[in-house]
């Protein structure tokens, strides 16, 4: 089962929050004395401290589905999920149902189960933190959201949801794209930022909108429209259905990383304005 990124931010009863491990995703199945490590891709995997610790569990029957780190020399296989013990298939039970199974089992070094935010909180008097706010206070990969009534499947499931943490920083609309469908004002915003006397094209907004925020844009946008795109330096901009504008207007954008190509992977926009000066803004 993996979980699908989203760029939401939420909380509620029906959704647990578990740490993001930067690692690998580990399956492990034991069938009496007969052990054996997979990658997500089904690959075979030569951990000798986990093989161990999953041989001497003891059920002589399970499968464990987590995620193996290295830090500092020391390997954990970090336990999120339990789909199958002692003869009994469990991915039709609620993820509720399994962990509960899953507290049950003795885990042993290198072994750790995956404790849920709220249990981690209650012990480490981190009380009003968001998960995600914490998992930026101290510098997690992200959190994962998961619904605690979802069935384990096989697939890419919106019942887990990945949220990663951001880097954010200010950029500079020069252009924007028609909306399409049922969207109003705009479809997208493109941005930029300062680099000498370039104007770089750093790559386009569409979430974090609302309906009045698209229409007051497109209102401001309109009264900077000019004939011929701003960018002196840019690769990938919109061919169709595009309007360029003075660089006049600074956002505040949110995203996860800077890709190899220069352009802003998942952005999404945070706010409107700033009291630094368009041409001020760059590259951070």
């Amino acid at each position: 089962m993996a979980a699908t990124l989203t760029q939401e931010r939420f909380t509620g009863p029906e959704w647990i929050f578990e740490r993001k491990f930067d690692g690998i995703r580990l399956l492990a199945f034991k069938n009496g004395l007969d052990v054996g490590l997979f990658s997500r891709n089904r690959l075979p995997q030569n951990i000798p401290s986990v093989f161990q610790a999953i041989k001497s569990l003891p059920a002589d029957d399970l499968i464990l589905d987590g995620e193996i780190t290295w830090r500092g020399g020391k390997v954990t296989y970090h336990v999120f999920d339990i789909m199958w013990l002692v003869g009994r298939d469990l991915t039709s039970l609620p993820l509720d149902a399994r962990r509960e199974l899953l507290s049950e089992l003795q885990l042993t070094e290198p072994l750790e189960r995956v404790e849920s935010l709220d249990a981690l909180e209650a012990r480490d008097s981190m009380n009003g933190l968001m998960p995600w706010e914490r998992a930026q206070r101290e510098g997690w990969e992200g959190v994962i959201a998961k619904r605690r009534d979802s069935l384990y499947e096989h697939r890419r499931s919106p019942h887990w949801l990945k949220m990663k943490c951001e880097m954010a920083q200010e950029l500079v609309v020069g252009g924007f794209t028609d909306p399409q469908g049922r969207r109003v004002g705009l479809g997208a915003l493109l941005v930029g930022y300062f680099d000498g006397g370039d104007f770089v094209f750093a790559g386009k907004i569409g979430t974090g909108f609302d309906t009045k925020l698209l229409l007051d844009l497109r209102a401001q946008l309109d009264k900077l429209e000019i004939p011929k795109k701003p960018f002196t330096r840019a690769v990938g901009l919109p061919r169709v259905r595009a309007h360029w504008v003075r660089p006049e207007i600074v956002v505040q954008v949110g995203f996860i990383e800077w890709t190899v190509h220069g352009k802003l992977r998942h952005p999404r926009l945070l706010g409107v304005g700033s009291d630094k000066p368009a041409r001020e803004v760059g590259k951070e």
